[in-house]
């Protein structure tokens, strides 16, 4: 499968070595923003073909695959694009940074006919998603509550500033919380979709207006179970904890690093099962063994997948479940800003 890299960031080189590693891939073609980045791209990869003009990617005749590594704001122009020249796409999350480029990239893969994959690694984690066979294996009965808590460095500044500039990021929860939205709605998936958002925010001097460094969210279920996820980006190093109690046990696993792309974390999964035994009245956990756990590992194998499920004709993480997360995201903004709950509202304007 022969790849087109959009995007030559630090996540983008990333995704680089990630696609140069699968075995029967290829880097045909890399776009970059700038000259500086184009000789790096020269550099690292020169069997490439190396532009600073995305269009020669999406148009260049031998590329099966085009993988948009690029700031949120670009997604849903980048995206269509590649799919009206025929080609299959792996897009980063978010999605888009609106409801209606959601529908519009959904539309467009509609009428290609060809694969739109959505770029939610936290699924493939030897960690996180070893959480959600658990959940569905029935090992703490019915979910009752979930608590997402991420403590972590401000944001770098991103490639001339984008990840400070709400018209390119759209929002900090745009940015991060769409992994744990992403999170509560695929552990939960069983309830149905959530029907209300509360949220409430702060924020340090000095930010963008609509950049809000410390949130707290709190989704709810039509059966009652809520999901709360708590995100701070003013904080040190980077630490994030997943909690669910059910009817008939509970799951609790943390990771820790110096930064999210850190290679060597800590890491832990304790489990108290159903019908675990108490001694001396307290409730007592199993440890489970995880292989390593990070956006580093998971990058990898992400990519690995995406090319099975794109050679099998499928998404492996469609654009309508990423769009549902992107409804989250905004109606959380929403509720922060006019200090409201608010119903949350899936219905998709994708035409026919």
């Amino acid at each position: 499968m022969r790849f087109g890299l959009i995007g030559y960031g630090a996540w983008g080189r990333c995704h680089a070595r990630a696609i140069a590693a699968i075995p029967g891939s290829s880097l045909v073609a890399i776009a970059c923003r700038t000259e500086a980045t184009a000789a790096n791209a020269r550099h690292d990869w020169p069997q490439a073909m190396v532009t600073t003009r995305w269009q020669d990617v999406t148009e260049h005749g031998s590329i099966d695959v085009v993988d948009i590594v690029l700031p949120n704001d670009l997604h849903a122009n980048v995206g269509c694009a590649a799919l009206a020249a025929g080609k299959d796409v792996l897009i980063e999350k978010p999605l888009a940074t609106t409801l209606d480029d959601c529908d519009r990239l959904i539309r467009a893969a509609r009428g290609s006919g060809r694969v739109l994959s959505v770029g939610h690694e936290f699924r493939l984690s030897t960690q996180w998603g070893r959480v959600k066979r658990l959940i569905d294996e029935g090992t703490i009965g019915d979910p009752l509550w979930m608590s997402v808590d991420l403590f972590r460095n401000p944001y770098r500044l991103g490639a001339a500033g984008w990840r400070h500039d709400p018209a390119r990021v759209g929002s900090w929860i745009l940015e991060e919380a769409v992994h744990f939205f992403d999170l509560a709605l695929w552990y939960l998936e069983a309830l149905g979709d959530p029907v209300a958002i509360r949220t409430y925010g702060r924020s340090r001097p000095g930010h963008a207006a609509g950049m809000v460094d410390v949130t707290s969210s709190t989704l709810t279920f039509a059966n009652g179970t809520c999901a709360t996820i708590n995100q701070c980006v003013a904080g040190f190093e980077h630490h994030l904890v997943v909690e669910i109690t059910g009817s008939d046990g509970a799951i609790r696993a943390s990771w820790s690093g110096a930064m999210d792309r850190d290679a060597h974390p800590v890491f832990d999964l304790r489990v108290q099962p159903r019908g675990f035994p108490f001694e001396r009245g307290v409730r007592e956990a199993e440890h489970h063994e995880v292989a390593a756990s990070g956006e580093v590992h998971e990058l990898n194998l992400e990519l690995r997948l995406t090319v099975e499920a794109m050679q099998s004709r499928r998404a492996l993480v469609s654009a309508e479940e990423s769009r549902k997360r992107i409804a989250c995201c905004l109606a959380a903004e929403t509720s922060m800003r006019e200090a409201r709950d608010v119903a949350l509202d899936f219905t998709q304007r994708t035409g026919a």
